[in-house]
């Protein structure tokens, strides 16, 4: 089995690929801001669940790795929020990422609490 294969993964990677493809909109002035951030805490969404699966062999550093990637994942809904104030995307937009982040947040914090599900 691969990390590829868990929905949190296939979702985060999703979302990830929408937030780069919106944010390509974003004014060139935020490129080292705004966009810099939204597109790296979205990936490291599923970068940490990939290494949190490497590590399943060793409980708290399948949890810890997994946890990152819960923050990462809220870290991604701040800049949603900054990049709907500033007018950057709408509210129909923020609310669909947002929905989708949450989702994104219980499949990793079911993993966090049910670790031997996933070869821990």
């Amino acid at each position: 089995m691969s990390f590829k294969t868990l929905l949190a993964y296939q979702k985060g990677f999703s979302l990830a690929m929408e937030i780069m493809e919106i944010s390509k909109t974003f004014p060139k002035e935020e490129i080292y801001s705004l966009t810099d951030q939204i597109r790296r805490c979205s990936r490291s969404v599923c970068a940490n669940i990939a290494e949190a699966y490497r590590k399943r062999k060793y409980e708290k550093h399948f949890v810890s790795k997994l946890t990152d990637s819960d923050a990462e994942n809220s870290e991604t809904q701040v800049w949603l929020q900054f990049a709907k104030a500033c007018g950057y995307i709408s509210s129909d937009i923020e609310t669909d990422f947002n929905k989708k982040s949450e989702e994104i947040g219980k499949l990793i914090n079911y993993m966090i609490d049910n670790p031997g599900k996933f070869g821990v």
